[in-house]
């Protein structure tokens, strides 16, 4: 698996304070991007929480997603959260380090008491200190936020002093794009009230049977319906411990919302939503705690065709770190179609550069401190059709073609949009997890990919990766 290192350095290191006024929390921040364009640390948010425990207790839930590995249980090396400032909200974000988890807190307008954020995205300081200072944080007296260095400091700091090098797997970054793919395919499902929510979380099983197949929930009355079997309107739940983190807030939710797509019986994502005073806690989870968000396919078709590439340039110029976008306004403005706008947007997803909002129903704009340009040079599936391409393997013949791999051929038909082949990948498969390198490639050559094109493409991810053909 492909590795890179992600070098986080920080004025000092974020830390819970007593002041004459109350309590302080100084989140302190790396660098990320801005409108004013990169900051070593920029500065998101100055004041005071609506709801101090609720807020820590979120934040303890995120940093412990980004902590933790809910398959192979390994001590891994943790990635600091992200936060984004969209003007009316703070999100702060982070990704388990198996791969299979999202986690998001949003604090919204009201729990920030009606102050305005900054604009902008990176990761924050979240240490052993401060974790443990902010599980003993008991009472509601007064807790003023701070989100990068307080203004004295801003024209002062003469360098960092504290940083954190952390390894930074490519399927984790590959994993943040699919998430969000997933996530724009779900829909409202089931809805409970915090009694009902606490009640039925803290009755699901630690953990799910060896060789059993996952859990599926129906809303049933005032409740939700454990079940084998995916019924109409079921939402499927592979690993329950891996809601573990919804715990640490749980005495404050005000209701749960579960999204997922429309079950066709196979395994699939799901999230999670608790909804807190003035905030959001999101789990999304993915279909198998075996198998982590990078390899789930969602992004392959946007990657693969040079027209999204080109819209996602268009389209990027007009964002402007929205708390919701609009695509029938970004249609409007680019002069593209709203399709051609969504695909756009999957592929910004993939660069780190939007995220998809279930309660909203809506992609905001955020900008990802991190490399993400390899989340596609080392996507192996991508990487793989491109190559194909280049060689020349492909032979269209009407709706079918023959696509020459290895010392096999394989027949790639299309129905109805649909492609399918008669490889291993496919028979496994069905589509669920995306095309197979022989589809992709056959798209590819459809769409007008060049050989040339293909063959500049496959060669510099070949020099990235060192993968072998």
């Amino acid at each position: 698996m492909t590795r890179s290192v992600q070098a986080l350095a920080y004025a000092r290191p974020s830390a819970l304070e007593s002041t004459g006024s109350g309590r302080l929390l100084g989140l302190e921040t790396a660098g990320g991007l801005t409108p004013r364009g990169a900051e070593a640390h920029p500065r998101f948010f100055s004041g005071f929480l609506a709801s101090p425990q609720v807020a820590a207790r979120g934040l303890l839930a995120v940093a412990d997603v980004a902590a933790a590995r809910y398959h192979q249980r390994i001590r891994p090396g943790s990635l600091d959260p992200v936060v984004t400032g969209n003007g009316d909200r703070l999100r702060f974000e982070s990704f388990s380090g198996c791969g299979g988890v999202y986690a998001r807190l949003d604090v919204l307008d009201e729990g920030l008491g009606g102050a305005e954020t900054g604009h902008g995205t990176t990761n924050v300081d979240v240490n052993n200190p401060l974790r443990e200072a902010l599980s003993r944080m008991t009472g509601d007296d007064p807790l003023h936020l701070r989100v990068g260095p307080d203004e004295m400091a801003v024209s002062t700091l003469a360098g960092a002093v504290v940083e954190k090098k952390v390894p930074l797997p490519d399927r984790w970054l590959r994993g943040f794009a699919e998430a969000q793919v997933a996530s724009a395919r779900f829909d409202l499902r089931a809805e409970l009230t915090g009694a009902e929510a606490v009640r039925f979380l803290r009755s699901l099983p630690r953990t799910q049977a060896r060789g059993r197949g996952p859990l599926w929930i129906a809303q049933s009355g005032r409740t939700l319906r454990p079940t084998t079997r995916p019924g109409a309107g079921a939402v499927c739940l592979p690993g329950p411990d891996r809601l573990v983190a919804l715990e640490r807030v749980l005495r404050y939710a005000t209701g749960l919302r579960v999204y997922g797509p429309v079950p066709d019986g196979a395994a699939a994502a799901s999230a999670w939503e608790v909804t807190l005073p003035g905030m959001r806690l999101t789990l999304t989870l993915s279909p198998d705690p075996a198998r982590g968000f990078s390899g789930e396919g969602g992004v392959l078709e946007a990657l693969a065709t040079e027209e999204a590439e080109q819209d996602a340039e268009l389209v990027a110029v007009l964002l402007a770190w929205e708390p919701r976008i609009d695509p029938a306004d970004l249609a409007a403005q680019a002069g593209l179609t709203a399709d051609r706008v969504r695909a756009a947007l999957t592929r910004l997803g993939t660069a780190g550069r939007v995220g998809y909002d279930v309660a909203d129903a809506a992609y905001f704009h955020r900008e990802l401190p991190y490399d993400a340009d390899r989340a596609e040079r080392h996507n192996p599936r991508l990487v793989s059709a491109r190559r194909l391409v280049a060689e020349g393997a492909v032979e269209l013949n009407g709706e079918s073609a023959a696509v020459a791999s290895g010392d096999r051929r394989y027949r790639v038909r299309e129905s109805d949009g649909v492609l399918s082949c008669t490889c291993q990948w496919w028979s496994d498969y069905r589509g669920r997890r995306g095309p197979c390198k022989h589809a992709l490639a056959v798209r590819m050559v459809r769409r007008g990919v060049t050989v040339a094109t293909a063959t500049g493409a496959a060669i510099g991810a070949e020099t990235v990766t060192g993968a072998a053909p």
